[in-house]
């Protein structure tokens, strides 16, 4: 394992990627601590949202946003991609590593805040998230930092929990807020986007897994024309 951490976050294709983190350590500490709690967070299948909206893309690079356990950068790449997965939970990427390896699938991985993460800009054909929990900042930073990773001609495919971002602060200390709606991106795209789809539709969601209970999702796609 190589710690390139001066140069910023590492791409680790074996086993145990944990090291090398570029972010807010209470982030990490917050996300490990969910993970720690059960042996498995989420289904192990990939989103929905994104099967259907590959199914008419050529494997590419992708860059997968919040990867966790690693479903979805897993099943891109059984599909032929060559898979960039990010993730801050350091438990959530041992897993998803582990079940690389058991597959014997090839996954970069970069344990590191997306706004923080040396990644090539402007070089990925897809970049996917799946339910980001990105915070938001008055400078939004995470947005364009998705937007910035989009190679032209490329599609950035943001899915989230439909009805969440309206919602009040929850006494658990969750604040909808905080964080990054599909919306906030589409605030930002200009000519050099074309919206292929902006929409809430019924969810396609794995069997099982934290989340299961959301019926619906916001679905943005966007193309990047130059």
């Amino acid at each position: 394992m190589t710690d390139n951490t001066a140069a910023g976050p590492t791409a680790f294709e074996s086993l145990s990627p944990v090291g090398g983190y570029v972010g807010d350590p209470a982030v990490r500490a917050e996300w490990d601590g969910r993970y720690a709690e059960r042996q498995q967070l989420w289904s192990g299948r990939p989103n929905g949202a994104l099967v259907a909206e590959t199914a008419s893309l050529a494997p590419g690079r992708v860059l997968d946003v919040g990867c966790g356990e690693g479903a979805d950068a897993l099943w891109l790449a059984r599909g032929g991609w060559d898979v960039t997965a990010l993730e801050v939970s350091g438990v959530a990427l041992e897993r998803a590593a582990e079940h690389a390896r058991d597959a014997g699938l090839t996954v970069h991985w970069v344990h590191a805040e997306l706004t923080r993460a040396s990644l090539p800009p402007a070089s990925f054909d897809l970049v996917s998230a799946q339910y980001p929990a990105l915070l938001r900042t008055p400078d939004a930073a995470a947005e364009r930092a998705l937007l910035a990773a989009v190679a032209p001609g490329g599609v950035l495919l943001l899915v989230h929990h439909a009805g969440m971002e309206t919602q009040q602060a929850h006494e658990s200390g969750f604040d909808p807020a905080d964080y990054v709606w599909p919306s906030m991106v589409r605030e930002l795209l200009d000519d050099d986007w074309e919206v292929q789809i902006d929409e809430q539709r019924p969810r396609v969601a794995p069997d099982g897994g934290a989340g299961a209970h959301h019926t619906d999702d916001l679905v943005l796609r966007v193309r990047r024309l130059r």
